[in-house]
């Protein structure tokens, strides 16, 4: 039976897991990557419970995917931006974004990730299908789809 971790496997997948494997992990690094910074605006985003998110974004900071900044400083305000470590996730959360448009999206895509440069739509593997670049994350953008705007 698969204990509560996988501490003791040794394999490269299990360990990956170990961080962003945590209910709501991938969903809050969606939002930073989609510009969202503070930790008021992660809550009302996520409808995440405000000891959970904490919880969350201090594992992310102590393991190096995020970095605290502080914006405010009476009271002491802090807002998260991605590290090299965290924006290295950027093609994990796409191909895992592109599965659930194909197998999990009815209505269409939810969030279509277009190139800054071109606006071509960006595909699972990071290519923009207009101009054929391989695309970073800063390069990217994102915008509703048709699945967003089926919802509302």
């Amino acid at each position: 039976m698969l204990g509560n971790t996988y501490r003791d496997q040794n394999c490269s997948i299990a360990a990956a897991l170990e961080l962003v494997g945590e209910r709501w992990t991938l969903l809050i690094l969606r939002e930073v990557f989609l510009g969202t910074r503070r930790f008021d605006e992660f809550q009302r985003n996520l409808g995440i419970a405000r000891n959970v998110l904490q919880s969350r974004l201090e594992r992310l900071v102590e393991e190096g995917v995020l970095r605290r900044e502080r914006y405010h400083e009476r009271p002491e305000r802090f807002e998260y931006r991605l590290t090299r470590k965290g924006v290295d996730l950027w093609p994990v959360l796409v191909s895992l974004m592109k599965w659930g448009d194909k197998y999990s999206a009815p209505n269409g895509a939810p969030v279509i990730m277009r190139h800054i440069g071109c606006g071509g739509e960006i595909d699972d593997r990071r290519i923009c299908a207009a101009c054929g670049k391989h695309l970073e994350a800063n390069e990217s953008m994102p915008e509703l789809g048709p699945g967003a705007l089926a919802a509302v």
